[in-house]
């Protein structure tokens, strides 16, 4: 199948703080082992958000000009000589880092952690908010034709709650707390889900956020300007903490919230990043019960599961998806996501339309 690449293509360039304009770029070569997709969807994300609006996180500071997005989905147009597995027409998700399968970490099945890791979206590396991108072979997943490329642009949040419940061990018939139903928080539900948790306590201040949840399969879903979280998961669980708690929110009384609603012996899972490098923790309640605690950084080995899960059919998550704009409106997209958390729930850009 041969298909008509141009010369150049479109790509919403971030060019200082808080301002995108759409701008002419060349199309990527290939590598021997990379592949062109043309890109058919890409979710805003918490971290383009915050790139978009402080220009870093933490050491990653934006060196402008530069791209946003990272959760892609798109079709293969073109392959390196080395490529194997893929051929253009191929419906593909993007996992959008490359590491270099060499390093201690890597070797390890840990390549999250690799320090050669180039992940889309992250300084220097630009992202996906363009007409096409190239990836390595082996970070490109084949999709059903069950799943739409918005649904697989999901997969990579998606990713995170999975890679939290692969951390914590969570088994059938754990109960779980979720702070945070931001989109990764929202999707950590459906990882929940899948993983067999019997009851799923999540929690947030958006009204909207907590019906979502609902939806996704959570069986109790708290609104904490209303109600002490950790006092109403007790007493929803039989007046015990429990088995599992996975901050999503980046928030630090979410973070408390979360260690303290654990029962003896739990595992608390930190998913989001907080502004702040330090928070106080209750030492001697994480002594006292043995809590053991996990940092989850992005993910690894967990694109193939997570699209056998959402093709499954075992949530609705095209449900999540509340604004769409075409890549010439990327600035309004990122101002929507940014501004409309209690209206909006994941905003997608439609570079190719």
């Amino acid at each position: 199948m041969s298909m008509t690449i141009p010369a150049t293509m479109k790509a919403a360039v971030m060019t200082e703080p808080r301002r995108i304009a759409t701008e002419d770029r060349p199309i990527p070569e290939l590598g021997e082992h990379e592949a062109l997709v043309k890109v058919m969807a890409v979710g805003v994300c918490g971290s383009d958000i915050h790139y978009f609006e402080h220009g870093r996180i933490g050491g990653a500071i934006v060196r402008y000009p530069m791209i946003l997005g990272h959760e892609c989905a798109g079709e293969v147009v073109a392959a390196g000589k080395g490529v194997t597995r893929l051929k253009p027409g191929d419906r593909v998700a993007i996992e959008p880092q490359t590491t270099c399968g060499r390093c201690p970490a890597c070797k390890s099945g840990k390549y999250n952690l690799c320090p050669e890791v180039a992940f889309f979206a992250t300084p220097p590396i630009d992202g996906s908010f363009a007409q096409y991108v190239k990836m390595r072979e082996d970070f490109l997943f084949p999709i059903p034709d069950s799943l739409s490329y918005e649904e697989a642009a999901l997969i990579e949040p998606f990713s995170v709650g999975i890679h939290a419940a692969n951390r914590t061990g969570l088994k059938p018939g754990d109960s779980v707390a979720i702070m945070g139903m931001g989109p990764v928080g929202l999707l950590a539900v459906v990882a929940a889900r899948a993983y067999g948790a019997s009851r799923i306590y999540v929690t947030d201040l958006e009204p909207v956020r907590l019906e979502a949840a609902k939806k996704l399969g959570a069986t109790h879903a708290i609104n904490v300007r209303e109600q002490d979280a950790v006092e109403t998961i007790k007493a929803l669980n039989g007046g015990s903490g429990v088995d599992v708690a996975w901050e999503t929110a980046g928030n630090p009384k979410a973070l408390q919230s979360a260690l303290l609603s654990l029962k003896r012996g739990g595992k608390l899972a930190i998913v989001g990043l907080p502004v702040q490098a330090e928070i106080p923790l209750d030492i001697h309640f994480i002594s006292d019960h043995e809590v053991d605690i996990y940092g989850v950084f992005r993910y690894a080995g967990t694109y193939k599961a997570g699209i056998e899960i959402l093709a499954s059919g075992i949530a609705d998550v095209s449900a999540l998806i509340t604004d769409r704009y075409p890549l010439g409106r990327t600035q309004e997209a990122m101002e929507r996501a940014m501004n409309n958390k209690s209206e909006s729930l994941k905003v997608i850009v439609y570079p190719n339309e």
